[in-house]
């Protein structure tokens, strides 16, 4: 996999009524480059961590699954989901890529919504690219309804704890990393430096 020509097939895609912020609004560009920088990064992660969608705090505005432009640069909108995946994928030193069933955005600028069934069979091709080689984990019900991986309860809606237990379940079977940064995913070691993700992603 290509991260450059995945990004550029992803934000020329069409998905349903989603929002492409990859393509579209202010910032696409930026979002592109994180986008890119974060599966170079995390391109040896045995494990693919898949939720339902972007969310209008999360990856619509910092172009990366899972993780809110405040973990990024410290401004911005938090996100208590981002939040409790990245600490737990630190305090477990679980080896990790993020991703979405549906990678844009289905919803407005300020509400989330379910995607529809052809959002998601339009969204299949990103998804199979990166779960290629790696071990799935269904991060809620419809991506465990549409991959077929083992399920584990979303931390949304008091769910952080059945998450961490979750993840914890699987841990002893998962590949370890070293000191990793919680937004970047990146080692923190001195001899397996990687490129973080902007200032922080």
């Amino acid at each position: 996999m290509q991260p450059e020509r995945f990004v550029a097939r992803l934000a020329s895609a069409r998905i349903g009524a989603t929002s492409n912020f990859y393509r579209e609004g202010s910032g696409a560009e930026l979002r592109r480059a994180r986008l890119v920088e974060y599966l170079q990064a995390r391109a040896e992660a045995p494990l693919l961590l898949v939720g339902e969608a972007a969310g209008y705090r999360g990856a619509r505005i910092s172009g990366i699954p899972f993780t809110s432009e405040r973990q990024l640069t410290g401004r911005g909108p938090a996100e208590a989901t981002a939040t409790i995946v990245h600490r737990v994928l630190a305090e477990l030193e679980l080896d990790a890529m993020c991703w979405n069933v549906v990678p844009t955005h289905p919803g407005t600028a300020t509400s989330n919504r379910r995607p529809t069934q052809s959002e998601v069979e339009s969204s299949r091709p990103f998804l199979d690219e990166l779960a290629r080689g790696r071990q799935l984990l269904a991060i809620g019900r419809l991506a465990a309804r549409v991959t077929g991986g083992p399920y584990i309860r979303h931390p949304s809606h008091g769910g952080g704890a059945e998450f961490r237990a979750g993840l914890l379940a699987f841990a002893a079977g998962g590949r370890r990393s070293r000191a990793r940064s919680p937004a970047t995913g990146t080692s923190s070691t001195p001899r397996d430096r990687r490129s973080a993700v902007l200032p922080r992603a």
